[in-house]
């Protein structure tokens, strides 16, 4: 029992650990961008090409990574890695094509979608169910984050088209990541370094188009500045940790959890905003925050019961044997051949 115990203790703090730095590197990179892209800032308006930069470093840290033996390199067939990278090239795309063609409300409503299209997207793909307290948390968060986040919404077919887009790839890029790293039994940071030299191809050549068609602007014209190149590094340095992290988190918990508990970086922006940036905040903004983060506090709370109901459904007896019960048997065995050979002889 305290065997159990021990190991379940370094897997809780390495759990929190991981979404620690997947709310840190992601607050944190959207405050560099922001810094990086607003026309206060640098003017840096290419996201699509800072995305392939992104990948560019991610696939050089496993590159190294790689050569230098600290993670060890497993196969997995290259059509699923040129799928999965499609998939995920597409949901980038998609969502800043989104952003561009609806309104910040309308976005967000699209960004909030994903956590029931994951959910059913998993119920179908994986027949996966959940539980009426996980449903009734997702909708708290929901409806909170929406309180906090939306404000005017319009729609035109373009938008929705591209929003339908971005929700439907991203939450399959998610479902991906952990059913891929459970196919292959490869780690999360494994599965990244492959994934992640073909996203950064692929972005770096057809980012600079995509980002053209957004605004109206070649990356070539752009007069680099030294505070721009640093604020890149910055930049693509936190991306590394908020790629591992992401595959680290979906790879240990589910896309439903990342998605639901993902919104603890809305609520980190929101309050960075008005801290850092000066950002009006309303008691709109406050009490939805607050719902936010019940939401997330009660979705917490029912996973962890419907774990708690599986484990007594589960019976306790053992249906298989350890290697030391079969090592032990097999021993057990030899010894009376041994013996029986012993009796046999004394008795000729």
């Amino acid at each position: 029992m305290e065997k159990a115990e021990n190991e379940k203790k370094p897997s809780a703090v390495s759990d929190v650990g991981a979404w620690a730095m997947n709310v840190t590197s992601s607050v944190g990179i959207i405050m560099a961008n922001k810094q990086l892209m607003s026309s206060s800032g640098f003017g840096f308006s290419f996201a699509t090409t800072l995305t392939g930069f992104h990948f560019a470093l991610t696939a050089l840290v496993g590159m190294v990574s790689n050569a230098t033996g600290l993670s060890a390199s497993k196969h997995v067939p290259l059509w699923e890695l040129l799928w999965f990278s499609l998939v995920a090239n597409i949901s980038i795309a998609a969502m800043n094509f989104s952003l561009m063609l609806n309104s910040v409300g309308f976005y967000q409503i699209s960004k909030l979608s994903m956590i029931p299209v994951v959910c059913v997207m998993e119920w179908v793909l994986h027949s996966k169910h959940y539980s009426r307290e996980v449903k009734a948390s997702v909708m708290v968060v929901v409806v909170g984050v929406g309180i906090c986040t939306v404000t005017d919404v319009k729609v035109n077919a373009k938008g929705f088209i591209c929003a339908c887009t971005a929700v439907f790839s991203t939450s399959l890029q998610q479902i991906s990541i952990g059913s891929l790293q459970k196919k292959y039994a490869i780690g999360s940071f494994e599965l990244l370094s492959k994934t992640a030299p073909i996203q950064a191809i692929s972005l770096l050549i057809f980012g600079p188009f995509v980002d053209y068609f957004l605004s109206g602007r070649f990356i070539t014209t752009y007069k680099m500045t030294y505070g721009a190149i640093l604020c890149i590094l910055l930049s693509c340095a936190l991306a590394v940790f908020c790629n591992i992290s992401q595959y680290l988190c979906i790879g240990r918990f589910s896309a439903t959890s990342f998605q639901v508990l993902g919104h603890m970086k809305t609520v980190c922006v929101l309050t960075l905003g008005w801290l850092i940036f000066d950002s009006e905040m309303t008691f709109k903004n406050i009490a939805g925050m607050v719902l936010a983060v019940v939401g997330m506090v009660i979705y917490s709370w029912a996973v962890e019961l419907e774990k708690q109901r599986k484990t007594k459904v589960t019976p306790h007896g053992k249906h298989s044997m350890t290697e030391d019960e079969i090592r032990l048997i097999k021993e057990g065995i030899e010894h009376m051949d041994l013996k029986d050979m012993e009796l046999g002889n004394n008795k000729a």
